[in-house]
């Protein structure tokens, strides 16, 4: 643990990062939140799906022009009347489905809630700052993140949950808001780590969008991808696991693929890393489609326990080296917005694997459903090997088309 103890003795750092877990925790329950207080007050799954997913929508459309305002006017400066909004928002909604409004107004409200700038991004971009001259710590720093990505992913939901049931159905939804607001105006407060505005970019820095940045955009379809992978997963465990009559057990299952995402995120942090990020990233990918395929012989729940342990510890390394390319990928005045970028693609890509794998479990009975997550593990590597092969063949984007992006990307 010796290099996560050099990562906090920088002054701040703690305190930013207990300010973002609480606020980082309620983007894993708001979803959960949602369906569950539209569902039990509207007595429609339907309804509140289509709720939830008109916020991920709009999230994913405003998450990169946020990050673009984060780089350019600063985190404090975006992030607080950004989380002003998504207080009314949430609180329009929890009077609406309270006072039985008309089905439009709950979309409206989902839509107006959801456009929160990104406390991952914004702390990932903090780490980058304070150590921008040391690269085992930033590789240490995006292992760390990675691991409270999982903690919060795994914890949210089942906290949500347990909230909407014990209470009452808006409980869920106004405790995240609570915590969202609480944890994004702690960490806007911790100005002394806040990374500098960049509020005049360089001469074309900004000509091509960042989708059109060859590495950029092969790591985008990676990540897409790889979201599939961890929605269809989830899903085809819970079917998997009923198939197989353990019902009961489909959390403790999943807890343990996170576990396993955790401790091998936590290990994979404290080692120095070894040869090109653009190599590891296709490695981690790989194993991560390796990691899958025993999934679909698994007949019983002793298997398919240990499995998904080792399917789990496949996804960190590739998270956390994908996260450390978007550094030297983009310029530091564009950051936070390609941070935002590829994590928008990852969340777009865990709705569309969810309603896939679901799909998958309903109509293909005689097809085990961890095929879908196969086949986007397969997909995601193909997308992984094309931006190897491409970045070998080319020196990298020039400073007109990305800024100072690193010649190995």
């Amino acid at each position: 643990m010796t290099p996560y103890g050099r990562l906090f003795a920088a002054p701040g750092a703690l305190a930013f990062t207990l300010a973002a877990f609480a606020g980082r925790l309620p983007g894993a329950m708001l979803g959960v939140a949602h369906v569950l207080m539209v569902a039990m007050a509207r007595d429609s799954y339907a309804l509140a799906g289509a709720v939830s997913a008109t916020g991920v929508a709009v999230t994913a459309v405003t998450g990169p022009p946020l990050g673009r305002l984060v780089d350019r006017y600063g985190q404090a400066r975006v992030a607080v009347p950004s989380v002003a909004v998504f207080a009314l928002g949430a609180t329009a909604m929890v009077l609406c489905v309270h006072h039985d409004a008309p089905a439009w107004a709950l979309f409206l409200c989902a839509a107006g809630s959801s456009g929160v700038p990104s406390l991952g991004s914004m702390t990932r971009a903090r780490w980058a700052a304070l150590h921008h001259d040391d690269a085992a710590a930033r590789h240490t720093a995006a292992s760390f993140e990675q691991v409270v990505d999982e903690v919060c992913f795994m914890a949210g939901p089942a906290l949500a949950m347990v909230v909407c049931t014990a209470l009452f159905p808006e409980a869920g939804l106004l405790m995240a808001a609570a915590l969202l607001v609480t944890g994004t105006l702690l960490f806007a407060a911790q100005r002394r780590t806040e990374p500098p505005p960049h509020p005049r970019p360089a001469t074309g820095e900004r000509a091509v969008p960042l989708t059109r940045v060859p590495g950029l955009r092969a790591l985008l379809l990676t990540f897409l991808a790889t979201g599939a992978v961890f929605g269809s997963l989830e899903v085809a465990t819970v079917a998997t696991v009923r198939s197989l009559g353990g019902a009961g057990a489909g959390g403790a299952v999943l807890a343990l693929q996170a576990a396993g995402s955790c401790a091998a995120g936590l290990v994979f942090g404290a080692l120095p890393p070894r040869g090109a990020p653009s190599t590891r990233l296709v490695a981690g990918v790989a194993a991560m489609a390796v990691a899958v395929l025993p999934l679909l012989a698994a007949e019983r729940l002793a298997t398919l326990a240990p499995l998904l342990l080792l399917a789990g510890m496949a996804t960190a390394p590739t998270m956390i080296t994908g996260m450390s390319l978007v550094h030297r990928l983009v310029p530091a005045a564009r950051l936070n917005e390609g941070m935002t970028t590829v994590y928008t693609g990852l969340l777009i890509g865990i709705s569309a694997g969810a309603a896939a794998g679901g799909w998958t479990a309903d109509h293909l009975g005689t097809v085990s459903p961890y095929t879908t997550p196969a086949v986007a593990a397969a997909l995601a590597l193909a997308a992984a090997l094309a931006g190897w092969r491409g970045g070998r063949r080319r020196p990298g984007p020039t400073p007109s088309q990305a800024g100072d992006t690193k010649p190995d990307s």
